[in-house]
């Protein structure tokens, strides 16, 4: 029997969301035998471009998606949702690091987490998309007491996939052909990519790679790519 997920998307006018929002519409986060209770949840000044939004989905005519909503207000948009996706933060300025966020994104991640404790589900899980990812998650993770560690996690994909990528182009291979390259630490500078275990085509990857360019280029383009 299909089950109706209930899931908020904050920063629904986003060029993310954008992305997103289409995606989730034609299940292919929640696959094909549940339907979508999909909420879009902005800023007061950016509601009328949400509603934009949602009329395009609604001329999507997903055959998954049940019910849409825009609202500017947490007690709607967030009201018995299963997920929350927050997409939404203040976006980088020229010369500036996602650490430099922090102070700007702090208050709205503070606000989201007491918005998920008030009005989410029990079981809500959330994600955090927006950056800095790691440190808003903590924000609102902290904020939004009563919801276990364990329903909470950071998109810090990205920059596993830039990783990938990387040192992928340099070993002439394919994506698909590394394996076991991890990102540890926060964001930006903090992070770092570990190439100790990575194999490419199931070899070593300091066996394919100078180990200088490894050390001196592939760890600071990676931190900095993204800042």
């Amino acid at each position: 029997m299909a089950k109706t997920v209930k899931v908020v998307v904050t920063g629904a006018t986003g060029q993310v969301s954008y992305a997103l929002l289409p995606r989730i519409a034609a299940g292919e986060m929640f696959g094909p035998d549940n339907d979508v209770d999909l909420r879009l949840s902005d800023i007061p000044q950016m509601i009328d471009k949400a509603k934009g939004v949602q009329m395009e989905l609604e001329d999507g005519a997903y055959p998954l998606l049940a019910t849409i909503s825009a609202s500017a207000d947490r007690a709607v948009s967030h009201k018995d949702v299963d997920w929350v996706l927050l997409v939404g933060s203040v976006p980088r300025g020229p010369g500036m690091e996602r650490g430099d966020l922090i102070r700007k994104n702090g208050p709205i991640f503070v606000e989201e987490g007491k918005a998920i404790a008030q009005y989410a589900s029990a079981g809500a899980r959330v994600a955090v998309v927006g950056n800095p990812c790691n440190t808003n998650c903590l924000i609102a993770r902290a904020s939004a007491k009563g919801l276990p560690d364990d329903r909470w996690t950071a998109m810090t994909r990205l920059d596993q996939n830039r990783a990938r990528s990387l040192l992928a182009a340099k070993a002439g291979a394919r994506v698909r052909d590394v394996k076991q390259l991890a990102i540890w630490g926060n964001h930006s500078a903090t992070l770092y990519p570990d190439f100790t275990n990575a194999k490419v085509k199931g070899r070593a990857a300091s066996e394919l790679v100078d180990k200088t360019w490894l050390e001196n280029e592939f760890i600071p383009v990676v931190q900095q790519r993204g800042a």
